[in-house]
């Protein structure tokens, strides 16, 4: 009866251990109500000539001579003679202008962006801004060869605030940068002008940010945008006054020259009338600020108002040193090393987490704000992480975190999906909520969808989003992403206006602008007139390049998604994956078991449609081919962008080739794994065979390219060996189950085996025996382990059984009590690997993961039994020790055998760290995302403590400790129970 009651506790515990391990590992599963895009192409139209003008008046103002002289270069393009810009140093009058003049007025009755065109024609606007905006209008309209309507219609932008990233400003262009894995975030633009030493600042390297970043300013005025993001605060930032920098700290100096040198570059763009928001990450860290903060603030508590006294005068210092800046962009949900400028101490860190901190930041920043009559542009995107993890994706978080607050110097920034930029995502309603002024953030360059490598038109989606969320009123602007997001090293070198065939995301940022000046237009006829004033006028490649685009989406969507699993909305490990997901972050197609366990079980009845999704994405991607293919070079501006355009689809075809037969052999060998049926495994064979022969040629003719990289392997090359191993693995689990039965069949009569099917009586046995009661189980549970990692894992195999030898050789006590210790103790070892050798039996390693990430029964039913026994061999190793020792000493004996291996595998991790031992553990075992660790760190990704391999080091050493003295207390040991 003991026993059994033992056995029932055991039991219970491990029902609750099955409990909390289901509960963090869930699969919740719900269609997603994304937008349904039908992009078609826009109906061919005629050619409008360009409108006869032979000169350009305007007043003397810098963007407005600017703005002419793109009307002037836009009829040039078109084969007219270049007109003459002529700036005339006083106001003209009413009527002013002549025979083939077109002529520029300022006056009153008109909103600061607004302008019309009267005939003559005349652009009239009240201020620079909207006569600006009606000449770019023009040059837009004669590039696109769409008529010049003069007939005095006002025109004005339904979205106030249109912001654009820097662009490519800054990103190194040599060719040795891209190396294919630097998956660094940082976006730093301005670290490659700074020196070591006085004066601090490259001026030859300024000069070219300044080149670049006013030919950005042109482009994105040209567009319809009014305002830039640009990177940076701390490195403007001297805090003279407080006390950060220590005496002799040339960081003072060095922000000193900064500002000096790199005023100038961002007070262009407030020249030409664009805004200057500058952005940051929070908490913004320097060496000696971090010091400063634990010394004079209480550390790093963001709810502490100290704290933010310190950043408010960092922020004021900026507002009076850089007079053309408009505010601040802050964010909270990312940062750490990833983002770690090269070559700089400053750093970031994700410190705040809870409302609280988020509302003390706000208000610091708005006073200043308030003080200097600027703005503060908070970001919503939280991913996951802390108390507001979802305040992107939540109303409920948005109303705790933000309700609260009112200003309306607070601009509040939100991705436009719900979610991070893929598809297949509903549109993100908390952008329907909230009191506060709020803009829309949307990505030209698709970072999960090829890095703006392959086609990809986005205008209908971004055009139903906008649309959507003008039902809030607060909604009042935009900002579009033209080169950021995503790691800007390890995917295509394609940089916005510098290298590479970055026309294809420019497509974006073009009717982004369009739409955010007339949300109701046909995003079609945008692109097509962005096709006309980028690649021909001739009717032939219009129509086959829209055509072409117009298929992107579809060629995107199913190529690149797994569409039973992306249309939904999944929660698994505690987390929300991204509908992609089985290409984890951005060009590694993952070969772990959690990510296509999931992705199949989502989609289980419909594996056949996700099949055919990846041929039929081969075929979209050969029709766009075939359309841009059979243009005439002639007929292009310049042939040599034909080239790239063919080059682009030649490689999505290809791509999707390798994707398409990486996605058979995974999801028909999961579908072997669930089922068994036998036609799923001959299948997954032959699309392996198919996935090599797709990814060699892939390799050979993308590797060593750096406009069209090949696609990281690595980890979808990890998963199909461990594929193949399966069955192999699950025959030899079956050999050693059937070793077994055969070996207690033969001997059973054998005082060993006794000693182990009745570990409870008391045995004669003789030296073979002794030795068989250890070496059965010791040999069961090397085998059953090395079979659950196919023979493949050292990282995992190795501490295991190290911990394994490391427990016996601590418990291991007289050797007059050996035989029943080790009968004891090898009874529930050999039950346990027992039990993982019969899962493995089925079909592998392979369909003990799938198991256990996608079967909620199984999984609990698995996990209780699995923890009882792992426990009950502490129970057995007490109750055997406990006659012959006694309590004390027995628990003291079992407690240090314990502590010994989580002291050792403690100090080895710590040593190791964390993060590289996890990923050491996981690059074998392919359990989660080979990407995760290199990318996002599997500690931070999963909320695991960093300290925690400290943690367990600390309590094995204590649990050790402990033991020892028990060990050594004097209790008399009790009487043989029976």
């Amino acid at each position: 009866m003991r026993v059994v009651a033992v056995v029932l506790v055991l039991l219970g515990i491990g029902g609750l251990v099955a409990w909390q391990v289901g509960d963090a590992l869930g699969l919740d599963v719900r269609p997603a109500d994304v937008p349904v895009e039908r992009p078609v192409a826009a109906a061919p139209r005629p050619l409008a000539p360009p409108p006869e003008i032979t000169s350009i008046g305007v007043p003397d103002e810098p963007r407005l001579r600017l703005a002419a002289t793109a009307v002037a270069d836009a009829l040039a393009e078109r084969g007219r003679p270049r007109p003459d810009v002529l700036v005339e140093r006083d106001r003209p009058g009413p009527g002013v202008g002549a025979t083939g003049r077109l002529q520029v007025r300022l006056e009153a009755g008109l909103t600061d962006e607004a302008y019309r065109v009267d005939p003559g024609p005349t652009v009239v606007g009240s201020t620079p801004n909207g006569a600006a905006n009606g000449l770019y209008a023009v040059a837009d309209r004669v590039r696109a060869g769409a008529e010049v309507v003069a007939d005095g219609r006002v025109v004005a932008p339904r979205l106030g605030l249109r912001m654009t990233d820097l662009g490519a400003v800054g990103l190194p262009a040599d060719p040795a940068a891209f190396t294919g894995d630097d998956y660094s975030l940082n976006s730093d633009v301005v670290g490659a002008a700074i020196l070591p030493e006085a004066p601090y600042v490259d001026l030859a390297v300024v000069e070219e940010v300044s080149r670049q970043f006013r030919a950005l300013v042109h482009h994105a005025l040209a567009d319809g945008y009014n305002a830039v993001v640009v990177p940076g605060f701390l490195e403007y930032v001297t805090f003279d006054g407080l006390g950060v920098h220590p005496p002799g700290d040339p960081r003072s100096e060095r922000a000193e020259a900064m500002v000096a040198a790199f005023g100038p570059v961002w007070g262009y763009a407030h020249e030409l009338g664009v805004k200057v928001f500058l952005s940051t990450d929070m908490l913004a860290l320097s060496p000696p600020l971090r010091a400063f903060l634990e010394r004079e603030a209480g550390g790093l508590d963001t709810e502490d108002e100290r704290l933010w006294r310190v950043y408010r005068a960092g922020l004021a210092e900026v507002f009076e040193r850089l007079p053309h800046v408009a505010g601040m962009m802050i964010r909270i949900g990312e940062g750490g090393a990833a983002y770690r400028f090269a070559g700089w101490d400053f750093t970031s860190e994700i410190a705040v987490t809870t409302p609280e901190a988020v509302r003390a930041m706000l208000r610091a920043f708005l006073a200043v704000a308030a003080e200097h009559d600027r703005e503060i542009v908070f970001r919503t995107w939280s991913v996951g992480i802390g108390e507001v993890g979802d305040l992107h994706t939540s109303r409920d978080a948005y109303a705790e975190v933000l309700g609260e607050l009112r200003d309306d110097r607070l601009v509040v920034s939100t991705k436009y999906t719900l979610g991070d930029f893929y598809s297949h995502l509903p549109l993100n309603d908390t952008l329907l909520v909230g009191d506060h002024r709020r803009i829309v953030e949307f990505q030209s360059r698709r970072e999960f969808e090829g890095s703006g490598a392959l086609p990809n038109d986005l205008g209908e989606l971004h055009r139903q989003a906008l649309r959507a969320f003008l039902a809030n009123p607060r909604v009042e602007g935009v900002w579009t992403w033209r080169q950021g997001g995503g790691p800007l090293l390890a995917g295509p070198r394609a940089l916005d206006l510098r290298a590479g065939f970055w026309q294809l995301y420019d497509l974006n940022s073009y009717v982004t602008g369009r739409l955010a000046w007339d949300p109701d237009q046909d995003p079609a006829r945008a692109t097509a007139d962005w096709v006309r004033r980028t690649f021909s006028h001739d009717p032939g490649v219009v129509h086959a390049v829209c055509g072409a685009l117009a298929l992107s989406r579809e060629a995107i969507t199913t190529g690149l998604y797994v569409g039973p699993y992306a249309r939904h909305r999944v929660r698994a490990l505690g987390l929300e994956p991204p509908p992609m997901m089985w290409i984890f972050e951005w060009d590694i197609p993952t070969g772990d078991s959690a990510t296509l366990g999931t992705v199949y079980a989502v989609g289980r009845d419909r594996v056949d449609e996700a099949v055919a999704e990846g041929a039929a994405a081969i075929g979209t991607a050969r029709r766009m081919r075939d359309l841009v293919g059979a243009t005439d070079p002639a007929g292009w501006r310049d042939p040599a962008l034909r080239e790239r355009f063919v080059a682009a689809l030649d490689y999505q075809v290809d791509l999707f080739g390798v994707l398409a037969a990486y996605r058979t052999s995974a999801l028909r060998h999961v579908q072997w794994l669930d089922t068994g049926d036998p036609r799923a495994r001959e299948a997954a064979r032959a699309a392996a065979a198919e996935y090599r022969t797709a990814r060699a040629e892939h390799l050979r003719r993308y590797g060593d390219d750096l406009a069209l990289p090949a696609y990281n392997l690595t980890a979808a090359d990890i998963g199909q060996a461990r594929a193949a191993r399966d069955e192999p693995m699950a025959w030899t689990a079956r050999g050693v189950l059937l070793g077994l039965v055969l070996l207690f069949a033969l001997g059973w009569r054998k005082p060993w085996a006794r000693a182990l099917t009745r570990p409870w009586r008391r045995v004669e046995a003789s030296r073979a025996d002794r030795v068989l009661v250890w070496a059965v189980p010791a040999v069961a549970v090397v085998l059953s382990r090395a079979v659950l990692t196919w023979f493949a894992a050292p990282a995992h195999l190795l501490p295991v059984l190290g911990a394994w030898a490391l427990f016996a050789a601590v418990l291991w006590p007289a050797r007059s009590r050996a035989p029943r210790l080790a009968a004891a103790v090898g009874a529930v070892v050999l039950v346990r690997s027992v039990l993982l050798l019969g899962v493995l039996a089925v079909r592998g390693p392979g369909y003990y993961w799938f198991e256990f990430w996608t079967d909620p029964a199984a999984r609990a039913v698995y996990v209780a039994v699995a923890f009882a026994a792992f426990a009950g061999t502490f129970v057995a190793a007490y109750a055997a020790l406990r006659d012959g020792l006694g309590r004390a000493a027995a628990a003291g004996r079992v407690l240090a055998a314990v502590g010994a291996p989580l002291a050792a595998l403690g100090a080895l991790v710590t040593a190791l760290g964390l993060d590289r031992a996890l990923t050491a553990w996981n690059d074998q075992l392919a359990l989660l995302p080979w990407g995760l660790s290199r990318i996002l760190g599997i500690s931070a990704h999963l909320g695991i403590p960093t300290a925690l391999p400290v943690y367990a080091l600390v309590a094995g050493a204590v649990a050790v400790s402990v033991g020892a003295v028990l060990m050594l207390s004097r209790v008399r040991p009790t009487s043989p129970s029976s």
